[in-house]
Formats: structure tokens, sequence, C-alpha cells
């Protein structure tokens, strides 16, 4: 049995949320386990390893797609993958789709907001504004691909608060909150935030999969 025919039997949509980020997938099944229809959304950790291409690409939108397009190509399944980081006005909008890697190495989140806090130590706080930008793209094995866009406007703080979320989650406080992304509750977050946004914006497409 090939691993495409592997999953393709069984009830209901097998989704396959195309990411190792245990905090995002969580953030992810929330959202789209939410949706209504019939998933059985799944990790990469519940597929067979496949080689993942380097995110080389220039803009969110692209290296989502590239994600979702590779997830596809090797299970199957179709596939949702998220693009997503920080823009902060006072640095031009980066560290954008370097934020996972920004110090230097990928999925070092406190290496990451050390590096930021540090570069932004002599900014003041009304030039501290960013926004949280996120790309998600939906492909499926019959060639459908669809990419929505959220973000989140905010200012960022001069140190950490809150052990909920991940990344520059302690650092960033949404308009009209006192509160860090880190201090809300998960289903405050995803009614909120810039990827809760996207994946909502995907709903209407992951729900025509169990039209057919």
């Amino acid at each position: 049995m090939t691993r495409r025919e592997r999953f393709s039997r069984g009830p209901g949509v097998k989704l396959l949320l195309a990411t190792r980020n245990t905090g995002k997938l969580a953030e992810l099944r929330r959202i789209v386990g939410g949706a209504g229809g019939s998933f059985e959304v799944l990790g990469l950790a519940d597929v067979a390893p496949f080689p993942e291409a380097p995110e080389t690409g220039a803009t969110f939108a692209e290296n989502a797609l590239a994600k979702a397009r590779d997830a596809v190509e090797a299970t199957g399944l179709p596939a949702v993958a998220d693009d997503s980081g920080l823009a902060v006005d006072a640095l031009n909008g980066m560290p954008g789709v370097l934020s996972a890697r920004w110090i230097g190495r990928h999925g070092d989140d406190l290496g990451n907001l050390e590096l930021l806090l540090g570069q932004l130590a002599d900014v003041p706080d009304e030039r501290r504004g960013a926004a949280f930008v996120c790309a998600a793209a939906l492909v499926t094995p019959a060639g459908l691909e669809v990419v929505e866009h959220g973000e989140w406007r905010g200012q960022l703080v001069r140190a950490p608060r809150g052990d909920g979320g991940f990344g520059y989650d302690p650092i960033f406080v949404p308009d009209g909150e006192e509160r860090t992304s880190a201090e809300l509750a998960p289903e405050e977050k995803d009614a909120a935030s810039h990827r809760g946004r996207a994946f909502r914006a995907l709903l209407p497409a992951l729900l025509s999969l169990g039209d057919g």
C-alpha cells in the first residue's frame, strides 16, 4: 500500500496541518477543528517523514504555499500551511519572514525575542508599533490553491509577560489590550490573532472539501 493510499481511506476528511511547531499546531487544531466540518486533523508528526524544503520565499504567501504543496505531494492529503511573523515598524517591517530565525538559527524563540528586545532598547514607546502577519494556504491533490491573510496590530513592551503562546507573544500587546498575547486565554487569542483571522478566512474552502 502506498502512502497516498494509506491516508485516503477512513471516515471524515483528513486534513494535514504542515507544521512541527506544537504551539502553532494546537492553535490551528482549535480553529480548524471547530469549523463545523468532519475533519480528522493531522500534523507532520502523524505522517511519514518527507523532505521539507527550506523557507526561502520572499513573502509569507510564497512560504506557506511551498510548505502546503510539499505536504500534498508527499502524502496525497489536502494540506494547510501557514507562514507568519512579526513586522516591526521601527525596523521597516523586519524581522518579517525571518521571524523564526532572526537570531540566525530556526526555532530559538527565546534567542529571537532577546535579540529583538536588544535592537529596540533605545526605541521610545510611541514608536514601538508592530503587527503579527500571517499567510495561510490550502492546497489539495486536485490542484486547488487558496491563500488568505491576517494581520494583528499592537505595540511591543520592554520585557516579556505571560507564559501562553509562543514566539514573540510575550512582548506583543494587541491594540485595545493591556495584556500581552501570551497572557490571553487560547480562545481570546484565536478570536483576534493574525493566524485566527487567516484560517477563519480559509474556512469556506476547507468546508467545501467535505461536499464531494
